[in-house]
């Protein structure tokens, strides 16, 4: 399993702890002109959800891989927290948000992974 593999999977593993939803993998390791190799997209139902799911994320992939983010942002108001792990993006977002920005949608080249809901 590749660095990047075992990150993705331990930011799926740390979202679904606090029931993250439709939680994708966006894999543009294959377009030369992304920003990123992968995105990691999930859902939280409350600005709550969001805010902790995000934590959840961090704190996981820390005690798991001992790898912090190099960045955050959103925590203001929780609508829209990014997590950045330099080649993997986290992006945790309420529904309306999520809806709007439709951010898997933006790369039509990239494989999207859909995640199963664990509950």
């Amino acid at each position: 399993m590749t660095e990047n593999k075992e990150l993705i999977q331990a930011i799926i593993e740390g979202a679904q702890e606090k029931k993250a939803h439709q939680i994708v993998h966006v894999d543009m390791s294959e377009i030369e002109s992304a920003s990123t190799g992968d995105f990691v997209i999930c859902t939280g139902n409350s600005t709550m959800q969001v805010d902790a799911v995000a934590d959840s994320i961090r704190e996981y992939v820390e005690e798991k891989l001992g790898t912090r983010p190099f960045n955050y942002d959103g925590y203001q108001n929780s609508q829209w927290i990014v997590l950045d792990y330099g080649n993997v993006y986290v992006h945790v977002f309420l529904p309306e948000f999520r809806e709007r920005y439709r951010l898997e949608e933006l790369w039509a080249d990239a494989v999207v992974n859909e995640i199963e809901d664990i509950y």
